[in-house]
């Protein structure tokens, strides 16, 4: 978890910056498995903050997909 966490956001956003958005969306949204797990984990901690964030980045990744993916 500790690994894969940052190496896939980190991915995610170097290939978006690499002018391959379609790729970076897809590797944010597996990034995402694990800051749900790390947000519920501080959010039992009361830390809600991030778990508002993993659920809007988890949106926008989503209808990053959408957008470059099916249309």
């Amino acid at each position: 978890m500790q690994i894969c966490l940052p190496g896939f956001t980190i991915l995610g956003f170097f290939l978006t910056a690499s002018k391959l958005p379609q790729y970076g969306v897809i590797a944010g949204l597996v990034s995402e498995i694990f800051w749900a797990y790390a947000s519920y984990r501080a959010w039992k901690a009361g830390q809600w903050g991030i778990a508002i964030t993993t659920v809007i980045a988890t949106l926008i990744f989503a209808y990053g997909i959408i957008n470059y993916w099916y249309f």
